[in-house]
């Protein structure tokens, strides 16, 4: 369905077209008013996204030349200054315990039952952006802030919301500045995913949260920003904050971000970004697949020193990862923002014990390792596991709601701790890119259905994971990797055999006619085509996102 609006009223007034199939109870979030507040984003802010896009690019180019990275000169008084990001809201003072998802109707309820005290509602990489995802999300999210949100599964079980006072906070995540929403054109234009899902979410529920008064904890529009790759692309969410606060009225601070330190490039202006937030900063959170693929993507073709080795023996212990969240607790403390932990991402089985029991203990350890390390809070991808990262933080904080007097540990992170990819140690398998194959196309085709956060092999999946998969795949091949179980090389002919097993693989375990109503052909090409290319595309989204429809 497209309408137009608007082309008659003045020579300077855009032509809007929303075009996308029928979503239910759309006009509901599509509403003239709301589309204008996007448009008006768009409108003030595309061309300096558009720059930062091509700032991206160059910067890339500037890493090829020179194989390295360095803190910024420009920015030293920056880093050096005494100065503090505003106090956190109430509802952001105790972060112990986050859980991330999907805006789907069932997630909403099971995310904010959960008990953690956040929940990250994601229009991101747990989201495959298809016009109902996108649109309904939206609707789901003024339902449950209305309380008139219910789900009933196909078996009959029906979920409702627990009272308002036992509910996580939301903190929505938009989309990253490189994606476009094709279903809503300015101009014929696309309108950025970013303007979209915050614009929409902010004109609708910032002054409903904030009406609900001083008695609810859980009141204020809230963000995760992703992809962040510099201070400058920071400052351009503080204008559209300012700008849309100023829009509706909403008093200047009230929005609060937490930005995910999910770059390379972003590890090196933690303090910059800060500072350019510091009026609506909440805290950083360290990431782990996203930060990887950084790595990949910059350095791919600056030595083996940064070939990353199987994906699974990176962990947040390894020693430029360690470097880098010990640069983000001192930060962020030092500033009196929040410092959340990375994701834990296991799906416990109600089948296999055995399973359940080993990937506690890992739970268990690394959100011990996290508290103890400075830690204000941190991520688990399943209700299941809010007791178990809850006992840990419990242990550290007890009754405190955070603990940014604690200055993280003292020893110093310098450009090249950060850039020892080498001292991860580890080794490249062919079970290590079996598993890539394995995760990246059952990742896509899932995606390509409309589903982004998946269940595989007893972990929850999003878009990160697909990426970490292929990029790894692409940095071996183009490095002449040998792999050290088998001797064999890296190749393309060796994935694509890979590939072909797996989709062989998948018809026996789904059966034939399953298998056809899947997107497996489609997703096994896609895989190829971003795994294998001559070129590195940028992010597998975009040549996905025609596949979507």
């Amino acid at each position: 369905m497209a309408t137009d609006q608007g082309p008659g009223a003045s020579p300077a007034a855009p032509v809007v077209t929303v075009a996308g199939p029928r979503v239910h109870r759309a006009e509901e979030v599509l509403t003239p008013e709301a589309v204008a507040f996007v448009v008006g984003l768009h409108r003030a802010f595309e061309d300096r996204r558009r720059e930062l896009l091509a700032r991206r690019r160059a910067r890339r180019a500037e890493i090829a030349r020179t194989g390295t990275l360095d803190f910024l000169p420009e920015t030293a008084a920056v880093r050096a200054g005494d100065w503090k990001v505003a106090e956190a809201p109430r509802a952001l003072q105790d972060r112990r315990v986050e859980i991330t998802g999907p805006t789907d109707r069932k997630m909403v309820i099971n995310a904010l039952n959960s008990g953690a005290r956040v929940w990250l509602a994601d229009f991101e990489d747990a989201t495959s952006p298809t016009w109902e995802n996108v649109v309904g999300g939206q609707l789901n999210l003024i339902d449950a802030f209305e309380g008139r949100i219910d789900f009933t599964s196909p078996a009959g079980r029906a979920y409702t919301l627990r009272p308002a006072a036992e509910l996580a906070t939301v903190v929505v995540r938009p989309r990253g500045w490189h994606l476009d929403e094709t279903h809503l054109l300015v101009d014929g234009e696309p309108v950025a995913g970013a303007f979209l899902d915050f614009g929409l979410y902010f004109f609708h529920n910032a002054a409903r949260l904030l009406a609900r008064g001083g008695g609810d904890p859980n009141s204020g529009p809230y963000f995760y920003l992703p992809k962040t790759e510099s201070h400058l692309e920071a400052r351009l969410w503080n204008d559209v904050f300012t700008h849309a606060q100023a829009e509706l009225g909403i008093p200047h601070g009230t929005v609060r971000a937490t930005v995910l330190i999910e770059t390379v490039t972003a590890a090196f202006e933690m303090d910059e970004i800060l500072y350019e937030l510091r009026e609506h900063a909440a805290g950083l959170n360290a990431g782990r697949w996203d930060y990887l693929f950084s790595i990949v993507k910059n350095f791919r073709d600056a030595g083996e020193h940064f070939i990353l080795p199987d994906r699974n023996s990176v962990t947040m212990a390894s020693p430029f990862m360690a470097a880098y969240t010990r640069l983000l607790v001192r930060t962020c403390h030092r500033r009196g923002a929040h410092a959340i932990g990375g994701m834990a991402a296991f799906i416990p089985s109600r089948r296999d014990p055995a399973v359940n029991e080993a990937a506690l203990v890992k739970v268990t350890a690394d959100k011990e390792r996290e508290a103890g390390n400075g830690f204000d809070g941190s991520w688990v991808a399943h209700p299941d596991l809010v007791p178990v990262a809850r006992s840990c933080f419990d242990a550290v904080l007890g009754d405190r709601p955070h603990q940014k007097e604690n200055p993280g540990p003292a020893e110093p992170v310098t450009a090249a701790d950060l850039l020892d990819v080498a001292g991860a140690g580890g080794s490249c398998t062919r079970a290590g890119l079996h598993n890539a194959v394995q995760v990246g196309v059952r990742y896509i085709e899932a995606w390509l259905r409309g589903v982004g956060a998946v269940a595989i092999f007893h972990m929850m999946e999003d878009a990160a994971t697909a990426e970490i998969s292929r990029s790894q795949i692409w940095q071996w091949i183009h490095n002449d990797v040998v792999l050290a179980d088998t001797g064999e090389k890296a190749t393309a002919d060796l994935v694509r055999r890979l590939v072909a097993e797996e989709l062989a693989g998948l018809r026996a375990e789904l059966g034939a006619e399953a298998y056809a109503a899947g997107r497996w052909r489609e997703a096994a090409q896609l895989f190829e085509q971003v795994a294998l290319a001559e070129e590195f595309e940028e992010f597998l989204t975009l040549p996905a996102l025609p596949l979507l429809g």
